[in-house]
């Protein structure tokens, strides 16, 4: 039986700036990240740190900022494999992410993290076309209003395009209840 990697994208403190963000949606998310990093690494199953390396000079995502590092959520992680990208999929970051997964026998994978409608979603769009079995965490992951569009409305969106097209959309619940 193949493992199933966990890949954590983009979970850093610099998400926690509500003055550049606007408002958020799943105040839960970064209990059911922790939930799900707990579960892997007890049964030492492979975890993937994804950080996003804005380019751009306001973000507070930007090397060597603050706001770059990995929220307290991740403290204590010992993942197998971390790097950065700077566009929205993690299978287009500083690893070929896709030849990792390969090397090592893994054909599926659990997505989490932030943004639910960008990154998260990005990668799990693309991990789906690579022919990768990809779960999506929904409840794992959170995002921000957009002008005329809530994050809520977004989340939902989301889940909708992933759905049976490119990934199998669960809650955290249901994937640990599925490790056991």
């Amino acid at each position: 039986m193949t493992e199933t990697a966990l890949i954590l994208i983009d979970v850093q403190r610099g998400f926690d700036e509500a003055d550049f963000w606007g408002p958020r949606n799943n105040p839960g998310a970064e209990a059911n990240m922790k939930a799900l990093l707990d579960a892997w690494q007890e049964r030492r199953l492979p975890v993937v740190l994804v950080h996003h390396d804005s380019a751009k000079p306001d973000s507070p995502l930007r090397p060597g900022q603050a706001g770059n590092d990995f929220k307290p959520e991740l403290d204590g992680a010992r993942p197998d494999l971390v790097f950065g990208k700077q566009v929205n999929s993690a299978f287009l970051g500083d690893v070929d992410l896709d030849a990792w997964l390969r090397k090592r026998g893994i054909t599926s994978f659990v997505v989490a993290g932030i943004q639910t409608n960008f990154c998260c979603e990005t990668t799990a769009r693309m991990g789906g076309n690579l022919g990768y079995d990809v779960t999506f965490a929904l409840d794992a992951t959170f995002t921000f209003d957009l002008p005329e569009v809530t994050a809520d409305e977004l989340y939902r969106v989301t889940a909708a395009n992933l759905a049976n097209q490119f990934a199998t959309v669960k809650s955290t619940k249901d994937i640990l209840a599925g490790l056991s």
